[in-house]
């Protein structure tokens, strides 16, 4: 029987993990659901909390944490190490998938579509933002990213040997060029809701362009060093999960 293990990785998230944590045990079906891993990268501000504040939800036990070093990569590798189903679920902290998400990623697993993810919507009216959503719809590789969540078979997942930890951002983009090498994914057309929080604070044209920037870096043989110190220069040097 098909399970699915939810991994998030967190870094000082508390604005964002409880509602997502009620969200997931609402809007899925306990059979589906092997466990919630919530792997924390050393978050100082209550999330850990916060979290622990939920563990009552049912099905008892269902929301597991663990500590990690800090990297959103090595979190997710080491939330897929301690996960039992065989189905695993990346999701970032501040995303809501949609309702019945889980029996939904089943269904693409029943059909022999054994990775993948959503398609997006921000939460923000801006027109370039409705429009980036718009097309995450479609299949063209340009349109992915880590946001959209990510659903993998774990059989698939150590075959490809997991997130590369050598990248601090982007480890979801080289796992998902992997995947379509492979011509394994798949979008499903319902939509997981996201936080624009990044456009807001660093600017929306101003991110984008680096963003394209970095996208346009790594085609060009950027390295994982490279294009993190980019990301610190240009974006953020905070809270990199």
């Amino acid at each position: 029987m098909n399970k699915i293990s939810i991994i998030i990785p967190i870094l000082n998230e508390v604005d964002y993990i409880s509602k997502l944590l009620e969200q997931l045990i609402i809007n899925s079906s306990p059979v589906n659901i092997a466990e919630i891993i919530v792997v924390d990268g050393g978050s100082t501000d209550g999330s850990l909390n916060s979290v622990r504040a939920l563990r009552f939800l049912k099905p008892e036990g269902s929301v597991k944490i663990f500590s990690s070093e800090k990297g959103r990569a090595k979190q997710m590798n080491l939330g897929a190490s301690k996960a039992s189903g065989n189905i695993l679920y990346f999701l970032h902290a501040d995303s809501l998938p949609p309702q019945n998400f889980d029996q939904l990623i089943i269904n693409e697993i029943n059909k022999g579509n054994l990775a993948g993810c959503f398609r997006m919507q921000f939460d923000s009216n801006h027109w370039w933002l409705r429009l980036a959503s718009w097309l995450t719809q479609f299949s063209w590789r340009a349109c992915r990213g880590g946001d959209q969540s990510q659903f993998i078979t774990k059989g698939l997942f150590e075959n490809i040997g997991g997130y590369d930890e050598n990248y601090i951002i982007y480890e979801d983009n080289i796992l998902i060029n992997e995947l379509y090498k492979r011509k394994q994914f798949v979008v499903i057309n319902k939509k997981i809701r996201t936080s624009a929080r990044l456009y807001k604070k660093v600017g929306i044209w101003k991110l984008q362009y680096h963003f394209w920037s970095i996208y346009v870096k790594k085609w060009l043989g950027a390295s994982a060093e490279e294009l993190h110190n980019y990301y610190k220069n240009y974006i953020s040097s905070k809270n990199i999960v």
